[in-house]
């Protein structure tokens, strides 16, 4: 098959590497097909990993049909990354070659603003903001862009946006820690859920699921909020102490008033308003699954009357994805995940899309090399 290539621009001793990736928006047709990426050689504060298994997130399925507006192809997903570090710029301390890595959404910011002060790179506010692991500016001045992800046999990043895999944890499942763990869990901390609390996850795919597993490690009681009655049984073996059936509008009646936190990974248009209702006075309901608008404008009434709060976040900074793999090692958390070959990649797009799977998919990327 003949190849496109992804190149970086602006750059010298150019390295060509094997990939996978897009020239034009899934649905429209385009498939994601081999493409050679071709990468500088690692800077003095950057390394050089061999990539072992890439995880398959939504998000790649929105970037790569353009979803947000913003893509710019050829277009190189994956930012579930799991590696082997193979060479380190002269100015590497923290990593050696052959250490077992992990390089998730981000892998440079600006690094002096306010949010990177503050560990939270991931809402940088330099000029264009935290330099994404795909489909992002190379630099955070805006030059040398774009970036290419995970579904390649390396990848290049900065020495402080690498992570430590604790050696506990094994290496073909953790990636996407990466990313659908530290989205939920970053949520879940900053809103000090904790023993006692009553906790909901709406929606019990790649995001939540790992929701239920990283809130139940945190004290809380936590109800799956699913759409299909024929997911309880999958809800409860993932660790959930119940289950609610959101299409079931009587069931939905009685635990009005209820939660103190309610956590969604709907990664589509929904209408909000019935799960608003859902909180208990003064409860918190935090979105991480869509980017964009809801179907319907929040029902103003139903937030004020009892003080309830609506709000977002996004993925979670370099020391707190750190904490979330940390986090998981200590209590023996894992994703539930499927491994397949770069050759199915187009298949697991289309199974993802059409919510026919649970888990996570993770390309073992020797299937590529």
């Amino acid at each position: 098959m003949e190849t496109a290539t992804a190149t970086i621009t602006g750059t010298n001793d150019i390295v060509t590497y094997k990939g996978y990736g897009a020239t034009g928006a899934f649905i429209g047709g385009k498939k994601l097909e081999p493409m050679e990426v071709q990468r500088h050689p690692p800077a003095s504060d950057e390394v050089l990993i061999s990539v072992l298994y890439c995880g398959v997130c939504h998000s790649d399925i929105h970037q790569v049909n353009n979803d947000w507006s913003n893509t710019i192809y050829p277009c190189v997903p994956g930012h579930e990354i799991v590696g082997k570090v193979v060479q380190t710029g002269g100015g590497v301390t923290k990593y050696k070659v052959g250490d077992i890595v992990g390089v998730g959404c981000m892998i440079d910011s600006c690094k002096t603003c306010k949010s990177c002060a503050s560990g939270e790179e991931q809402y940088c506010l330099g000029p264009v903001g935290p330099t994404m692991t795909y489909n992002g500016y190379f630099k955070p001045d805006g030059s040398d862009f774009n970036t290419y992800g995970g579904f390649s046999t390396h990848v290049i990043a900065k020495e402080s946006f690498v992570l430590n895999i604790p050696p506990s944890l094994k290496t073909s499942a953790v990636a996407p820690i990466l990313c659908a763990g530290v989205t939920t869990y970053s949520p879940l901390k900053h809103w000090n859920v904790k023993a006692g609390d009553k906790v909901g996850i709406i929606g019990i795919g790649g995001l939540g699921h790992m929701a239920v597993k990283i809130a139940r490690a945190m004290g809380a009681t936590v109800t799956a909020i699913t759409r299909k009655e024929e997911k309880r049984g999958a809800a409860l073996a993932l660790g959930a102490n119940d289950v609610l059936i959101w299409e079931d509008e009587d069931a939905m009646k009685l635990q009005e008033n209820t939660f103190n936190f309610l956590l969604c990974t709907i990664p589509y248009e929904f209408d909000v308003n019935p799960f608003v209702c859902l909180l208990a006075p003064r409860g918190n309901m935090v979105t991480v699954g869509l980017l964009g608008p809801y179907e319907q404008p929040t029902n103003n009434m139903e937030v004020a009357k009892f003080g309830r709060s609506v709000g977002g976040s996004l993925i979670g900074g370099i020391a707190e994805t750190q904490e979330v793999l940390d986090f998981c090692a200590k209590y023996g958390i894992l994703p539930d995940v499927e491994i397949i070959d770069i050759k199915d990649i187009n298949e697991a797009f289309e199974k993802v899309k059409d919510e026919e799977v649970r888990l996570r998919y993770v390309i073992d990327m020797a299937t590529l090399k």
